[in-house]
């Protein structure tokens, strides 16, 4: 019978519970699928720490051996570490990992050479199509020479390449705590900050896909709670908090207050401006204003974009721009093949802060110039019905525009708010922010009344 892929098959990634939706055997169908979609001769493959991780991955690397692909397995490695590797060896790459999901879920986030993005429009849809017909009909025919399968070491080249692309040569002595959330930011920050003036105090470095301590997704305030603290506990410059596959990262002040995603872009677009003067920066649009407006203030170009690393990516591709950024903390170089690396973020705030003598909540309040509401979640019985609701309450108001680049977007002179649709679950998720709070509550009050009216 043909394996159901429509619940884990996603518009970026595969993602599902193991072994109730996904096992090694359809991982094994996965990996011949991705090499005959990529028509690739050669592949890197890496895992989280999860405990079905190795498993699945070693079974995704035979499935490609197996149509002759040759299979170089990295093991244990942060997102950001696999496309390093993708990029530096010019290879399509495989990740496995489930992110910031509970422990009982996997995933491959798939990558064409260079760390080119894998999605529904470039190749996910065809690669969906053959594991379905493929776990129907039988396993494909194997090639006449198997590929081989070979290990190598990629973390020393990982972070040697980070640190050339960020002076850290002359900062002062820095005290950071980082939170690792038992992920793979405890498997790559020793080595990366290896070597530099930091006072680095570990929280949960221990690799455990279970996560005892909190779940690994740092956009959820309740898994800062003990970074703050600790932060506050040290009198540290600031605190560091990575996810799951430790592809993004969150920051904390030394008041223990938690930075926003849109001033580390602020801040980080900024610095590359200095090194590319002119350059292009994308921001998705749900990015402060404040971003557009330091990118105009340094001779960059923003250029807005809808949410999703796909969209992201192509755009930079297609703009050359030279750093993009989301709110949701992931963080895009052209010089890391215009993928996402929150450590290389993180590098940068690390030059910024320890590049003169201020403290971080002073540094970033140039860069944090609005108040937003956060993202805000409402579960709704028929979102296109809602949200037309919300179009009707505003349209053909004087003094406001609409726009439906990725959901509606509705925009005043003194805040803006962006509602939009989730492609996993009925959700609609509001943005909002203003020049000031009581206006930030009014716009968000009228819009959630409507919503959940």
């Amino acid at each position: 019978m043909a394996a159901d892929l429509s619940q884990i098959v996603k518009a970026y990634d595969v993602r599902g519970v193991v072994p109730d939706q996904w096992d090694e055997s359809l991982a094994e169908l996965f990996g011949a699928a991705f090499v005959t979609v990529t028509r690739a001769d050669a592949i890197v493959v890496g895992h989280d720490m999860r405990p079905s991780s190795p498993g699945l991955s070693a079974a995704f690397a035979r499935g490609a051996a197996a149509l002759g692909a040759d299979v170089t397995l990295i093991g244990l490695c942060s997102t950001d570490q696999l496309y390093y590797a993708s990029g530096a060896l010019d290879l399509p790459g495989a990740m496995f990992t489930a992110s910031h999901n509970p422990a009982q879920y996997n995933g491959i986030k798939m990558c064409r050479k260079g760390a080119a993005p894998v999605g529904q429009d470039t190749g996910l849809a065809e690669i969906r199509e053959l594991v379905e017909r493929w776990s129907e009909q039988g396993a494909p025919a194997p090639a006449a020479e198997p590929g081989t399968i070979g290990e190598r070491e990629t973390l020393t080249d990982y972070a040697a390449h980070l640190l050339s692309l960020v002076d850290l040569s002359s900062i002062r002595p820095l005290k950071v705590v980082v939170d690792a959330g038992n992920g793979m930011g405890g498997h790559t920050v020793p080595t990366v900050f290896a070597g530099l003036p930091l006072d680095v105090v570990p929280m949960y470095f221990e690799l455990d896909g279970t996560f005892p301590n909190h779940e690994a997704n740092p956009l959820d305030p309740a898994n800062i709670v003990d970074l703050q603290a600790r932060v506050i506990a040290e009198g540290a410059d600031l605190g560091l908090a990575f996810d799951g596959d430790a592809d993004r990262c969150f920051v904390v002040d030394e008041r223990g207050e938690p930075v926003s995603p849109s001033a580390i872009t602020a801040l980080v677009a900024a610095r590359e401006l200095a090194r590319h003067p002119g350059g292009t920066v994308i921001h998705n649009l749900i990015t402060s204003w404040s971003v557009p407006e330091v990118v105009r203030e340094n001779g960059g170009t923003p250029v807005r974009t809808r949410v999703g690393h796909s969209f992201i990516k192509q755009e930079m591709a297609a703009t050359g721009a030279i750093f993009g950024g989301e709110h949701s903390a992931h963080y895009y170089f052209a010089d890391f093949w215009n993928a996402d690396t929150g450590m290389l973020a993180a590098l940068h705030v690390l030059a910024a802060l320890g590049g003169q003598e201020g403290s971080l909540s002073a540094l970033v309040a140039q860069y944090d110039r609005y108040v937003g509401s956060g993202e805000i979640n409402s579960t709704v019985d028929d979102q296109a019905a809602r949200a037309a609701a919300v179009r009707a309450a505003y349209e053909g108001q004087q003094g406001l525009t609409l726009d439906e680049l990725d959901g509606l977007t509705v925009t005043a002179q003194d805040w803006w708010f962006n509602l939009r649709a989730s492609n996993t679950e009925p959700l609609l998720r509001l943005n909002v922010e203003a020049r000031d709070v009581p206006t930030m509550a009014k716009v968000r009050d009228e819009v959630l009344a409507i919503v959940r009216g």
